[in-house]
């Protein structure tokens, strides 16, 4: 099962635009194919982190590629995020009470 994680700083001035398109990409990645689960956390030092699994790398690049998600993350890049580091990563163990 990959899991992606992203972390990022978001641009202040950029705040409003980021947010509503983080709305609408949660929407379509929870309709995708194999979308297991989508969770956000926000640090003290402002510090962003989304946590993404899908339950197949195949459904993962799926959302990856998907047009709509492609774009935003072009704009993520150009205007939105001051840094951010995504990381892909698979579920080598795996430890849960349900």
């Amino acid at each position: 099962m990959p899991i992606t994680v992203f972390r990022s700083r978001v641009n202040e001035e950029t705040r409003p635009a980021y947010v509503e398109t983080g709305k609408k990409m949660a929407e379509i990645g929870q309709k995708m194919p194999g979308f297991v689960s989508f969770k956000q956390f926000h640090a003290t030092d402002g510090e962003h982190v989304t946590i993404v699994e899908f339950d197949t790398d195949e459904h993962q690049q799926a959302w990856a590629n998907h047009p709509e998600h492609l774009e935003a993350r072009r704009h993520g890049r150009e205007a939105w995020f001051d840094e951010y580091d995504i990381a892909v990563c698979e579920v080598i163990r795996r430890y849960k009470k349900p």
